[in-house]
């Protein structure tokens, strides 16, 4: 469904994007993660045609940048940083609905899900507005169109704890009919809904996993790693984990949370040479 090929972004000379190739199926269920920086806005910025770039990108075939209205009346977009719309809501959610075909009153039945009062603020520019009730109302434009590939661009900045719950929750009832791409610096918020993690640094995939639907990312790990030889660059990134070290410092022990087990294995990789022997083991609550 969609196509990365090679895509390469540069800004004053900065390689943002480095040669990102994937494939995303339809059904798929995409936790983008990596540091701010790493390249994940970038790439969705990308994917909605909304950058020029090297390589290809396609959506069902269609190049974002050639085919802008046919590719974006598929998709459900909630950006990082909400635009500064003067639009009064209303008129806002009325243009939305109109886009896309649907009925302006499923946006607001989803707004008000999320604990937005919206005849409250109809008249109200969509500027003037908190960024929890703009997040508010981007989620419910974006979940109120029948689209087939939702992209959301940490989509859960600025809601409070039971607008968060209540936004994974309207995710996951939409979970067998969409194509999904997270972006997200806690993979522990996504962990129970998402079958693919791919994680990004520097401008490149450095993992790319896919979970089958019936494992969990829950629970915690219990972990054992054996190196060959002191590393001072390996001893800082795992004490950043909060491992210990035996005497020799040749053998760390410690505890991965589930949702961070694919980060955690992405940064080991790193050091394949130096490790003589990795156990992860289900710790016993």
């Amino acid at each position: 469904m969609i196509q990365f090929n090679n895509v390469a972004k540069t800004f004053r000379r900065a390689r943002v994007l480095d040669g990102i190739s994937l494939d995303i199926g339809l059904g798929e269920r995409v936790a983008l993660i990596g540091s701010n920086g790493a390249g994940k806005t970038t790439l969705i910025r990308c994917l909605l045609g909304e950058y020029t770039y090297d390589g290809e990108v396609a959506i069902n075939g269609l190049d974002p940048r050639g085919n802008r209205t046919a590719v974006l009346g598929n998709i459900g977009f909630v950006p990082q940083l909400p635009p500064p719309l003067k639009m009064p809501v209303g008129q806002l959610i009325d243009f939305s609905a109109a886009l896309c075909g649907t009925d302006p009153h499923r946006i607001h039945d989803i707004a008000k899900r999320l604990g937005l009062d919206v005849e409250g603020i109809l008249s109200r520019q969509f500027v003037r507005l908190s960024g929890g009730m703009k997040q508010k109302l981007l989620i419910a434009i974006a979940l109120g169109r029948e689209a087939r590939v939702l992209v959301m661009d940490e989509p859960a900045a600025n809601l409070d704890p039971e607008a968060r719950k209540i936004f994974f929750d309207l995710l996951a009832e939409r979970q067998n009919e969409a194509t999904m791409i997270i972006s997200s610096h806690r993979l522990d918020e996504v962990s129970s809904l998402v079958n693919r993690v791919i994680e990004m640094d520097m401008g490149k995939v450095v993992l790319d996993d896919k979970v089958a639907d019936d494992v969990s990312l829950s629970g915690t790990l219990a972990c054992r790693i054996v190196i060959k030889r002191f590393e001072p660059a390996f001893a800082k990134a795992i004490a950043a984990w909060r491992f210990a070290a035996s005497d020799d410092n040749l053998v760390w022990s410690g505890h991965i949370a589930g949702p961070d087990r694919l980060r955690f294995l992405g940064m080991i990789s790193r050091y394949t040479a130096l490790v003589s022997d990795l156990s992860l083991v289900e710790a016993v609550n």
